[in-house]
């Protein structure tokens, strides 16, 4: 169990990256009606793929569009909520991290330098990491199990 400095610290972590999951769901609303906007990213994505990722795209992501364009909506959405009240943190937080590993697989950002570098990237499973590993009975949770 993370001492009480740390898991301050995580509670922290877990109400920031609540916030962001919460937005970047928020901001994909427009899926529920159009999942052609995801199809088009996709579309985007398989334009520069690579010899890992173009199969991906080709035979799950862009023929499942609408299916993926609905679950990544719900699961930042879910995710954000989770955090936020602190019930089912560290559930969200292995799903969560699945999620932006699978999207940054997707979008070959996962090959790149740029996946260091970018906010989106390394940081943010990072502290979902953290949080699927010490996010239990933390401070300001609903859910302390």
């Amino acid at each position: 169990m993370a001492t009480q400095s740390e898991a301050k610290g995580l509670t922290a972590l877990r109400l920031c990256l609540g916030v962001f999951f919460l937005f970047e769901g928020l901001g994909k609303i427009a899926w529920l009606s159009d999942p052609s906007i995801l199809a088009t990213q996709l579309q985007r994505y398989l334009d520069s793929a690579n010899q890992w990722n173009r199969p991906y795209l080709e035979i799950v992501c862009i023929p499942y569009a609408p299916i993926f364009a609905r679950l990544v909506l719900f699961g930042e959405l879910a995710t954000g909520v989770s955090f936020l009240f602190g019930a089912f943190s560290r559930a969200a937080a292995i799903a969560a991290f699945l999620m932006v590993l699978n999207i940054h697989f997707a979008s070959g950002a996962l090959f790149q330098y740029r996946f260091l570098t970018n906010g989106y990237g390394l940081p943010v499973l990072g502290g979902l990491l953290a949080l699927a590993i010490g996010g239990a009975r933390l401070p300001l949770s609903l859910r302390k199990g």
